[in-house]
């Protein structure tokens, strides 16, 4: 978490040129950076993949593509290869190119359908990493103007760099059969909404599908329908309580700030979106319309309301540090010599730690440093929760953004003790949070790094389960046979 002085000039530089940076990658870039940025006072990222040139059927599939978020799992370009971490193992994204070899090429409209809703290629079955269960809800409009678009892409003739190989029983495709049978969801407009957040819901529970992270999982790794978006983990990260619940969800967001949210990935002293939800931000909700912004947040004002455990704390405002000044930020060589000072002034070891391990990036006030896309802490809604595991992971596994957007941040679970940790931990939520104590031992640091990702019934207990079907499939065609024998 050091300053990098070259990455530094360069996006001062980038800052400082019209040419190189947009209006609306600016407004990108100071939400990421903790600034209190509006949603009308940033538009859309342009489309980069919108062109006159094309039919209006194909622009607008282009856009579908943004709302699905398809290049979260195939790239920029399609060609596949990102890697998705699930329980039973690491699954990649394919080739969706018109390549007639490797990707796409020889689909029919009807096999694409297939496939987006039932998880269904011409030749075998997707796991639903590929959010299938959320795109069954897809209307035939949507479809067809995806299709139409990916006909229009270029095509890479070449395979992804990496091929999904899971380990026995979860290799056997067809398995996936009885797994929709059992957990595929209905989907139904809920009563009560207006066109708003009907529209809202389509985006929310299929376009989008927002439930793939925030919704918890039940015994078989379908959707908890009756915690739906009540938050979740994904390996080491934490995806919130999304309902408008006013303890632990987002009851206090205005649906401007979700707005800006989605637009500019933060919303000061409430969050910063990091790990996937940046890079949905970044390949995704940034370039949605108005329309649409505003009727996800519409919708997830009015979804039923589900309480955890996981609390957060309001933000006590007069419990936060102060900014040191507004051109710190931007000047290297003040923020050594003010660092300097205040690791000779430390007052308590877990200070002196956070300014030895995180000062030069976040600032010694919390507040980050623009020129280098460090981000501003203060306030963060991760700080505020009862349960720390959020800030734990982060400091001890770090933040892996998505390419260009920010620099990375490490982990230090192999260069600090989990003492040390535990400190920084209790330091950033008390000074920086704003609570009024934090009391994170060693011992959770530790438990919470070994254990890991909680492992699903199905995937703990699948070499069983596997037999146990084989043997019940031997047992049926044994009196199949049987049967028939008897009936000849």
């Amino acid at each position: 978490m050091k300053p990098i002085s070259a990455l530094s000039s360069l996006y001062k530089s980038a800052l400082q040129s019209p040419v190189a940076l947009s209006f609306a990658s600016t407004a990108l870039t100071a939400s990421l950076l903790g600034l209190s940025l509006s949603s009308a006072s940033a538009a859309p990222v342009a489309m980069p993949t919108h062109s006159d040139a094309n039919s209006e059927l194909v622009n607008r599939g282009a856009y579908v593509a943004r709302q699905a978020d398809c290049m979260g799992c195939h790239k920029e370009d399609y060609s596949g290869g990102i890697a998705v971490e699930a329980p039973m193992g690491t699954i990649y994204g394919t080739n969706i190119t018109p390549s007639v070899r490797y990707g796409i090429g020889n689909y029919t409209e009807q096999d694409f359908k297939n496939a987006l809703t039932k998880g269904k290629a011409p030749n075998h079955r997707l796991y639903p990493a590929m959010p299938y269960p959320d795109y069954k809800g897809m209307t035939d409009e949507d479809i067809s103007a995806l299709f139409a678009y990916f006909q229009t892409v270029p095509a890479i003739d070449e395979p992804p760099a990496y091929k999904t190989d899971l380990p026995f029983p979860f290799n056997i495709r067809t398995l996936m059969l009885g797994w929709n049978l059992v957990n595929m969801p209905d989907w139904k407009a809920r009563e009560g909404l207006d066109e708003n957040q009907k529209h809202g819901q389509y985006l929310v529970d299929n376009l989008a599908h927002c439930g793939t992270c925030h919704t918890p999982r039940n015994a078989t790794m379908g959707y908890d329908m009756k915690n739906y978006l009540s938050g979740a983990m994904l390996g080491p990260w934490h995806a919130p309580n999304i309902t408008p619940d006013e303890a632990s969800g987002i009851g206090s967001w205005s649906e401007e700030e979700i707005v800006t949210y989605l637009r500019n990935g933060g919303v000061h002293q409430k969050a910063l979106a990091a790990g996937p939800m940046s890079e949905v931000v970044m390949n995704s909700t940034r370039y949605l319309n108005d329309k649409d912004l505003k009727a996800i947040a519409s919708y997830l004002k009015a979804v039923p309301v589900v309480t955890t455990a996981d609390t957060v704390q309001p933000v006590n405002v007069a419990a936060l540090p102060k900014k040191h000044s507004d051109d710190i930020a931007i000047n290297l060589l003040d923020q050594m010599d003010v660092l300097k000072e205040a690791k000779a002034k430390a007052s308590s070891n877990s200070e002196s730690l956070y300014l030895a391990e995180c000062a030069s990036c976040h600032g010694i006030n919390g507040y980050g440093q623009p020129d280098a896309g460090y981000a501003s802490i203060v306030g963060l809604t991760s700080l505020r929760r009862d349960n720390p595991a959020p800030v734990i992971s982060v400091v001890a596994n770090g933040i892996h953004q998505v390419v260009n957007t920010r620099p990375q941040m490490p982990g230090f679970k192999d260069d600090l003790s989990p003492e040390e940790m535990a400190e920084i931990v209790n330091y950033v939520r008390t000074t920086f949070g704003g609570l009024p104590e934090s009391k994170v031992t060693a011992d959770d640091v530790a438990n919470q790094i070994k254990a890991g990702p909680q492992t699903p019934f199905i995937v703990k207990n699948a070499g069983w389960l596997a037999a146990l079907g084989i043997i019940a499939g031997l047992v049926v065609l044994a009196l199949l046979i049987r049967w028939f024998i008897r009936r000849r």
